[in-house]
């Protein structure tokens, strides 16, 4: 599962710069030139990472930061913030803001995927690993394959997608929006009868014999992976 990041930058060069770079990483783009228009995906989308200019036309991004900092949705999102400022203070004052690091322009691509790279790992390292493990129920990434208690499980390419979005967040409850964005995307059209149905397909194929059930339905809100 391709991770997710959001680029608030006004710069119509840089943005570009950036979208290009960051998706030839590997990496899922979205892109907003003023700080209500990233307000506003953040508020309706789930992001891995968020990529913040400070000098923004409608709204610094340092107050940008403070928002999200606050907010109930994205309290531990991952901030870098890009700056032309170098000065001592003005980083500091960034970092104390919320930022978990700074760059200041004009800066290295290269060393700004390295710390893209760096802060996911920190930040969600089941989301940036090859292998996933929940219980008995083992995800290799590299090789596209899924076991079971040793038993190769098969799966349908949604169902796959399925699984290792609610692997990447074991334990912790999806609504079926956060489901919908995360494996068929923000924009499809898919109602809650359609990730019923697919979620009912993945049970049936992890589930043999007295096999206990691993995902729970949370009555009116969504589905959890619950292993022990």
């Amino acid at each position: 599962m391709a991770l997710k990041l959001l680029v608030v930058e006004d710069d119509s060069s840089i943005l570009e710069l950036l979208q290009y770079n960051l998706e030839s990483a590997g990496y899922v783009v979205a892109a907003a030139a003023t700080a209500e228009d990233g307000a506003l995906l953040l508020e309706e989308q789930d992001f891995d990472l968020l990529v913040l200019d400070w000098m923004l036309p409608d709204m610094s991004g340092l107050e940008l930061c403070a928002r999200v900092r606050k907010s109930a949705k994205s309290p531990h999102l991952p901030v870098i913030m890009l700056t032309a400022r170098g000065e001592e203070g003005d980083r500091i004052r960034g970092l104390t803001t919320g930022a978990d690091d700074y760059m200041v322009k004009p800066f290295s691509v290269p060393e700004l995927l390295a710390r893209v790279k760096a802060l996911l790992r920190r930040a969600s390292p089941e989301r940036v690993s090859d292998v996933l493990t929940a219980g008995d129920i083992v995800m290799d990434r590299a090789a596209h394959r899924v076991t079971r208690s040793a038993r190769e499980v098969s799966l349908g390419p949604t169902e796959y997608r399925l699984l290792e979005v609610m692997m990447e967040s074991a334990g912790r409850v999806l609504t079926r929006n956060q489901l919908i964005d995360r494996v068929w995307g923000f924009t499809a059209e898919i109602d809650e009868r359609t990730i019923d149905v697919h979620i009912g397909r993945l049970r049936k194929a992890l589930i043999r014999g007295k096999q206990d059930d691993p995902i729970r339905t949370v009555r009116g809100t969504g589905y959890i992976l619950d292993v022990k």
